[in-house]
């Protein structure tokens, strides 16, 4: 049954692009109050096209943006599928080779075919995927081969506000055996991935005051505390010569990398030269004595990702400012804990303050770091499926970014989350000309189409 079910996918490709396209073109912003009417229709669409493959689906209320739920019945195992159907805005317009809300099919100067649209690898591409595979599944066979839930988010680009108070609400509605995730990427165009690891985020803002007021740096330089100096001594204090974060306790619940995972991560064709030389670099920064994979996969980072003082406009004011500002983010890996972190820089800070200076702070996000056992049952079939269609084993690789929402499906309903998507580093997500390549949908579909067949051996 299963390879019919792939050739009515091979056969009816340029149908699934036709539904791609069409919600592609919709403004979904989601972080964009012009674009509300938007995200409703672009709800509304999923609605209406679950339901023509069996699926009781509606588009449910929040404070923000609807968030999609549909159930298909089906045999056990029971899975729920995420996907999100916001996009980020397409600024700068300029840059935009083609209007980002009219989709197409380009060829790129080596011959890849590729789709062209804002959210065409992020994530309404990855979402579809999915959506066709089961389209493919009932098409054939009338039923799917286990049991579905869908769960379409509409606030993912703009932080996700209403999402986990969304899974508590309705928790006994959306519990599953397995929570599925297509939101992440291949290891290469040739190579599909696992995602097995998440880091953990905490965010913080730090603003540093001095003076009641900005003063004369004639009449008051070398008296008075810059609030910019004592900031920036405060943060290259947080790193010491060898790249360590200085926090105390920062390490706390911070492994090392089993043996095992170092030696499939060194089989892995990665060339740190060409990850860093792509950018413009030339030198790995960050820990000494660690490879660029294992500082990006499973290391966690203190970055300062802004810092604002003083006179910043054209000319110059000779000024000694009242107060200065950072934002800085902590990755974090293992059994870190985002509330002992915050607490540690607060302190931090705090304690290198000369008089006179006084510090406020302000969070942005918290979240701890996530690991899959790589031994699974899931997990194992999955990857037998993944294999079956590209030919070769899937790369298990840490992200070394967070979606949160794996976190929440965690905690909040006590779901595993495979993370298997078909997007790829290139494929230029946020930025101006955004793509997803036509190779990932097509074997993307297949790809969950093989899976869902494998689940069901479960």
């Amino acid at each position: 049954m299963l390879d019919t079910v792939l050739a009515f996918i091979d056969d009816n490709l340029s149908a699934s692009l036709d539904r791609l396209f069409a919600l592609l073109s919709i403004e979904s912003i989601s972080t964009d109050p012009g674009h509300r009417d938007s995200c409703r229709a672009a709800a509304e669409w999923l609605t209406a096209d679950l339901a023509t493959i069996g699926f009781a689906a509606s588009p449910r209320p929040t404070p923000g943006h609807p968030i999609v739920v549909g159930h298909h019945a089906g045999p056990a195992p029971h899975v729920l599928f995420y996907g999100h159907y916001d996009v980020q805005p397409v600024d700068p317009i300029e840059l935009w080779r083609t209007p980002p809300f009219e989709p197409r099919v380009a060829t790129l100067s080596d011959g890849r075919k590729v789709i062209a649209a804002r959210g065409a690898s992020d994530d309404k591409g990855q979402l579809m995927t999915f959506v066709e595979a089961a389209r493919a599944w009932h098409a054939v066979t009338g039923h799917l081969p286990v049991r579905v839930t869908m769960l379409f988010e509409g606030e993912e680009e703009s932080g996700s506000a209403n999402l986990r108070p969304f899974l508590a609400a309705n928790a006994d509605e959306l519990k599953a055996d397995l929570a599925l995730v297509c939101d992440t990427g291949m290891w290469s165009r040739e190579r599909p991935a696992i995602t097995t690891s998440l880091r953990g985020l905490l965010a913080e803002e730090v603003v540093v005051t001095a003076a009641d007021r900005d003063l004369h740096s004639g009449l008051f330089g070398g008296a008075a505390h810059n609030p910019i100096h004592v900031l920036a001594a405060i943060l290259a204090a947080l790193h010491d010569g060898d790249g360590r974060v200085t926090l105390p306790g920062f390490y706390d619940g911070v492994d090392e990398v089993p043996q095992e995972i170092k030696r499939q991560w060194a089989a892995l064709d990665f060339d740190a030269a060409a990850f860093l030389g792509d950018v413009g670099l030339s030198v790995a920064a960050g820990e000494k004595g660690r490879s660029v994979l294992e500082m990006l996969w499973a290391r966690p980072t203190c970055e300062v990702n802004g810092i604002v003082g003083g006179y910043i406009e054209r000319g110059f004011k000779t000024v000694i400012p009242a107060r200065a500002s950072a934002k800085v983010s902590f990755r974090l890996v293992g059994d870190q804990d985002p509330v002992k972190v915050r607490e540690s820089f607060r302190a931090f800070v705090r304690s290198r303050l000369p008089a006179d200076c006084s510090a406020e702070f302000a969070s942005f996000a918290g979240g701890r770091a996530l690991r899959l056992p790589v031994e699974g049952a899931w997990l194992g079939r999955a990857g037998a499926a993944l294999a079956a269609e590209w030919g070769v084993e899937p790369a298990l690789i840490g992200g070394g970014g967070s979606i949160p929402v794996v976190a929440d499906l965690k905690e909040v309903l006590g779901l595993e989350t495979l993370m298997i998507g078909f997007g790829l580093d290139d494929d230029r997500i946020h930025s101006p000309n955004e793509k997803y390549e036509l190779s990932s949908f097509h074997h993307g579909i297949r790809s969950w189409a093989r899976i869902l067949a494998a689940l069901a051996e479960q």
